[in-house]
């Protein structure tokens, strides 16, 4: 891939705001050939801010054309996503989240920059955007800045364009230092009992009627720390009932879900929710998990219960399996966590439950 012959041209501009202040405008312009071929510019409230800022992006401009980071041909950030996209097929999947995310980043105007002149302002200006303007949380963001960086790592093996990488990294070093992102911060919900003896009673009380047996279901969770879409697809053909476990596939993964198939351990109080079930189906629970959380926030507001989400079921049942006396190694025979670190998040054990030794 050819380089870019570039001459950079830079001018400040001033002007007066209503308010009497004066803004200072910095714009930087690269040409080709005679030919303007990107234009940028951001606006300061010193000048020499903004003199310091087009020396910045100068020198950041011309180190890119030294080190071959700038192709010929203008690509877009949203061509990176495209190709990080088609690059992925058939080898990762994607979770519904992370597929909603890169939608809406190829669709925000930030796709539309050339992305061999993009900078950490561009970066940061979007973020800002996200949470003034959407109202997007701190990890929502943060989210936004993962996928895009890795779309930029596959576009600079692909395309040779290391500037969007350069960009951000400043730009998230920046955002975490503002505390513009952030990491999510860990739930820490237990069900309480009463809150336990609620939630059956009500799902006991209406199953007779229901599509769902959501009792079975919510046992069952508590039992095992399985999530709602591996309870809905778990297969008869899979339950080893003489060694007491059960196989699951593509269980969820940070880098390999596809093709991630585990064997988990079932305890013997949830083995027979599982031979109480009517065998009309090839999975146990043949049901929409959509449909099982669905019922269970339906639960939980007629019975008022707040701020108890399906998932904290497996935050549950992990804590209780530490009570019970488990080891690490053995509580990850039931959430198939590979690691300690991962497997903490799920443990919020109550003091009073700790045993004397």
């Amino acid at each position: 891939m050819r380089l870019v012959a570039l001459d950079t041209m830079g001018t400040i501009s001033a002007r007066k705001r209503a308010d009497g202040s004066t803004a200072y405008t910095a714009q930087i312009r690269l040409k080709e050939q005679g030919v303007i071929v990107h234009t940028e510019a951001q606006t300061f409230t010193k000048k020499a801010l903004a003199q310091a800022w087009l020396k910045r992006r100068e020198a950041v401009l011309q180190e890119a054309r030294a080190m071959g980071a700038l192709p010929k041909e203008k690509i877009t950030v949203g061509q990176l996503l495209d190709a990080y996209v088609q690059q992925s097929k058939g080898i990762t999947e994607w979770g519904r989240s992370k597929k909603a995310d890169i939608t809406r980043l190829r669709a925000s105007g930030l796709a539309d920059k050339d992305a061999r002149f993009l900078s950490a302002m561009d970066l940061i200006e979007y973020a800002k955007g996200r949470r003034l303007n959407d109202g997007a949380g701190p990890a929502t963001v943060l989210n936004d800045i993962i996928w895009l960086r890795q779309a930029f790592l596959s576009g600079a093996t692909l395309f040779d364009v290391k500037q969007p990488l350069v960009a951000v990294d400043a730009a998230k070093a920046e955002l975490l230092r503002t505390k513009l992102i952030a990491k999510p911060v860990q739930r820490k919900r237990r069900l309480a009992a009463e809150e336990e003896q609620k939630l059956l009673e009500y799902f006991g009380s209406r199953d007779a009627r229901a599509c769902i047996p959501m009792q079975d279901i919510f046992r069952f969770a508590l039992l095992t720390a399985r999530r709602q879409e591996e309870i809905c697809r778990m297969k008869w053909a899979d339950i080893d009932f003489e060694k007491g476990t059960g196989w699951l596939d593509d269980v969820k993964h940070p880098t390999q879900k596809k093709g991630n198939r585990r064997e988990f351990r079932i305890l013997k109080p949830a083995m027979e929710i599982i031979l109480a079930q009517p065998r009309t189906a090839e999975e146990v629970f043949p049901y929409n998990p959509k449909s099982v959380g669905a019922a269970f926030t339906r639960a939980c507001h007629y019975l008022e219960i707040e701020g108890l989400h399906f998932h904290d079921l497996r935050h549950e049942a992990t804590s209780r399996l530490f009570e019970k006396g488990y080891s690490i190694q053995e509580v990850a025979q039931f959430t198939l966590h590979e690691s300690w670190s991962s497997l903490k998040r799920y443990t919020h054990l109550r003091p009073e439950n700790v045993p004397e030794r």
